[in-house]
């Protein structure tokens, strides 16, 4: 299946980082959201990181225009009727999935395919929420969109083995590699990641060390890019607290159990990056 047009539900940052690799790979793009406070939010960050590339000299202000003529925001589904795929990327909770799913299903195209950029909710599960389950599939893309190279590509009990080839096409063509991985909670990388980050707040929650020296030490012990804790921060402690809990309800094991700390700072307001203040102060 050729892919020439994509939708892409939700503007938020995973949505608009999104729409911004597939506007730049020369795919025309419908971004959807609830609200034009929401849209306009989504492009203006899509401006912004499309200036950032600018800076770095890897795009011209020619090359910004392109991308932005290429992505349309709206609040009306129909505008989703004649795209090839559409990219689930609404908030990580598996009810409001199951609705925006079945939702979307009836304004889409027959043939058009379905992906979740889900971090860890199952892939078959909110396939049969839809009316096409062989045309569906895990989509994981990671934060930021624009600069990290992975795709995680996830294959519900359904998805046809065409849609599986049609999905590493498409991540090929807008320039990420794709890794695969069976339908289980949090998959392959999240599996791995989120545990580790909920133990570093452990570990902080416990007094055995500071944010910054825990961070220090995972950067220089082990070669870590950034520490858990500042990447917490950026993924969103809402985030990770959600895939936590579908971790520890899946697996029925203690060693899932979220930190305390980490679902008192929800609590509290204190997401990360998005809301100012998380492990660090972003004011």
């Amino acid at each position: 299946m050729q892919i020439d047009s994509v939708g892409v539900i939700g503007a938020g940052t995973m949505g608009n980082g999104i729409a911004q690799i597939c506007a730049m790979a020369g795919l025309d793009v419908v971004m959807l959201d609830i609200s034009e406070a929401a849209t306009e939010r989504g492009m203006a960050a899509l401006g912004n990181s499309l200036d950032r590339l600018i800076k770095k000299e890897k795009l011209d202000e020619a090359g910004k225009q392109a991308v932005l003529g290429r992505v349309r925001a709206t609040t009306d589904r129909q505008a989703m009727a004649d795209v090839d795929l559409v990219i689930e990327a609404a908030t990580e909770a598996e009810d409001l999935k199951v609705k925006v799913l079945a939702d979307i299903c009836s304004v889409l195209k027959p043939e058009a395919m379905i992906a979740s950029n889900t971090s860890s909710i199952s892939i078959t599960k909110l396939a049969a929420a839809t009316d096409r389950p062989d045309r569906f599939i895990g989509m994981h893309f990671f934060n930021p969109v624009p600069m990290m190279q992975l795709v995680e590509l996830i294959r519900g009990l359904q998805t046809g083995d065409e849609t599986q080839s049609a999905a590493l096409a498409f991540a090929e063509r807008i320039g990420k590699t794709a890794i695969s991985a069976r339908n289980s909670a949090g998959f392959a990388v999240n599996r791995i990641l989120v545990p580790m980050i909920n133990e570093a707040v452990f570990v902080l929650q416990e007094g055995l060390a500071s944010a910054e020296d825990i961070d220090t030490g995972m950067k220089l012990g082990c070669s870590h890019p950034i520490g858990p804790l500042a990447l917490a921060d950026l993924i969103g402690l809402d985030t990770l607290l959600a895939v936590m809990e579908v971790f520890y309800t899946s697996f029925n094991d203690s060693k899932y159990r979220p930190a305390p700390l980490l679902r008192e700072m929800v609590e509290a307001g204190y997401l990360g990056r998005k809301s100012g203040r998380g492990f660090y102060s972003y004011s």
